[in-house]
């Protein structure tokens, strides 16, 4: 690579071909999710809002229910086998949906719309959290500092490819055809998945291996309880700060959600229309969140550490929602939104999956699985009923603002400590190793 390469995204000679890997995988993921994702919000609201505040907690449950066969997956097979038969799942899911749409268009319909929203709302987590637990395992904390920043862009430019695929394809392929192009991008996803992996680190020089995540046996099986994730949130003082981060997260981005919906609701009924318009929204805040990784994700995390990078987020919910409660028009809501989901994605989200990095195997795919689908749905829910119990009693945006900006504040506090925590521990690793390296005299 040319030096201006290296100096500008910080990525070393022999890591560009599994961080090209990685970018091109998450590219994937993205698209596969967001060519449908317009289609899922408007199904959605098809019901209207109270229905959807129900969908969430339909879909925390649901969550709850594959947790554990996850669990049980990443027991009994190894690293590259559970990952395959995670994304086989949701591609098989896929072509039901299709056979369904196009088989039998007449079953489509308010319910049938409710049961894609919390379908979608499943594989959205799952395929993203397998996503960031192969990074989390495959780079070391001093690597994912450098460029999961980097690598978050392919998620970007996924996000943003999805939805502009889908306004290209729709007329032509019609709403079932997008199910069928959302699994060909998960396929190409899974091949990513297994070149990622298998392109373990060679660390042959002796100044490389402080730097380089360790290789891991692809046959080998991490073991342990289908329900082992859940008993180490609970075992773990810092696993669980990690959850009640996702808690307060999810609760604000609800309230923005909901917000959003409301907004959105207010300007017309009609289906398209609506669609259209949540389309555009999407596009401005992945548009946003690009330009915000390109100038600065890709050095911020370094020079500012983990903890300060996490604080970003809600600071910017603090500022916004006190700025939305005080304008309350439908333009400041899609500068709150695109701000808020650009320093979510191109910042937070790379400073949130590099706290994993520094514990183990197992609580990597199993603790993160259950902190990234059903502790955050269950922040859905509490965001969900909350948003709903101001609503009725008619306060508007002044009375979520009132709610947000101080549990924003507790966010930031919780920021803080969890990358202090997360530094001590790399610190205490690294000891550790030291101590096992053997001594010559």
């Amino acid at each position: 690579m040319p030096a201006i390469f290296q100096r500008l995204f910080n990525v070393r000679r022999d890591e560009f071909l599994p961080v090209l890997l990685a970018i091109i995988f998450f590219f994937c993921v993205l698209t596969a999710l967001m060519v449908l994702r317009p289609a899922r919000e408007a199904l959605g609201l098809q019901g209207g809002i109270g229905a959807v505040r129900w969908l969430f907690m339909g879909t925390a449950l649901a969550t709850l229910l594959v947790n554990p066969m996850f669990g049980l997956l990443v027991s009994r097979l190894p690293r590259l086998q559970f990952i395959s038969a995670t994304y086989l799942f949701f591609a098989a899911s896929l072509l039901v949906f299709y056979f369904v749409m196009t088989r039998t268009p007449a079953v489509i319909g308010v319910t049938t719309g409710q049961v894609f929203y919390v379908w979608f709302s499943v594989f959205n987590l799952f395929v993203t959290m397998v996503f960031w637990a192969l990074m989390a395992d495959r780079f070391s904390l001093a690597q994912s500092k450098r460029f999961f920043g980097l690598i978050a862009v392919g998620g970007t430019c996924g996000a943003i490819f999805g939805p502009w695929l889908a306004t290209r394809l729709a007329a032509p392929l019609g709403t079932p055809g997008l199910l069928l192009v959302s699994t060909g991008f998960l396929a190409l996803a899974l091949a990513c998945a297994w070149g990622v992996a298998l392109l373990q680190p060679s660390p042959g020089e002796e100044e490389r291996i402080d730097r380089e995540a360790p290789a891991v046996d692809e046959t080998a099986r991490i073991g342990g309880s289908a329900w082992e994730g859940f008993r180490a949130v609970f075992r773990s003082r810092y696993l669980f700060g990690i959850a009640a981060y996702v808690i307060i997260l999810a609760v604000m981005a609800t309230f923005l959600y909901f917000t959003r919906l409301q907004m959105v609701a207010a300007v017309d009924d009609d289906l398209d229309l609506r669609t259209t318009l949540f389309a555009r929204i999407d596009l401005i805040t992945q548009v946003a969140t690009l330009v915000l990784q390109a100038v600065v994700a890709g050095h911020l995390m370094r020079r500012l550490g983990v903890a300060i990078t996490l604080m970003l987020l809600p600071l910017t919910a603090a500022l916004g929602f006190v700025g939305l409660a005080i304008v309350g028009s439908l333009a400041a809501l899609i500068a709150f939104e695109a701000a808020f989901r650009a320093v979510q994605r191109a910042l937070m989200r790379p400073a949130r999956e590099t706290l994993y990095t520094v514990v183990s195997r197992e609580d990597k795919y199993k603790a993160k699985a259950f902190i990234d689908t059903f502790v955050y749905r269950g922040g859905d829910v509490v965001g969900a009923q909350v948003e709903g119990l101001l609503a009725r009693l008619g306060s508007g945006l002044a009375a979520v603002a009132s709610v947000a900006v101080p549990l924003a504040l507790v966010w930031a506090g919780l920021a803080l400590w969890l990358g202090r925590t997360q530094q001590r521990i790399a610190e205490a690793s690294e000891a550790a190793a030291e101590d096992r390296k053997p001594q010559y005299t």
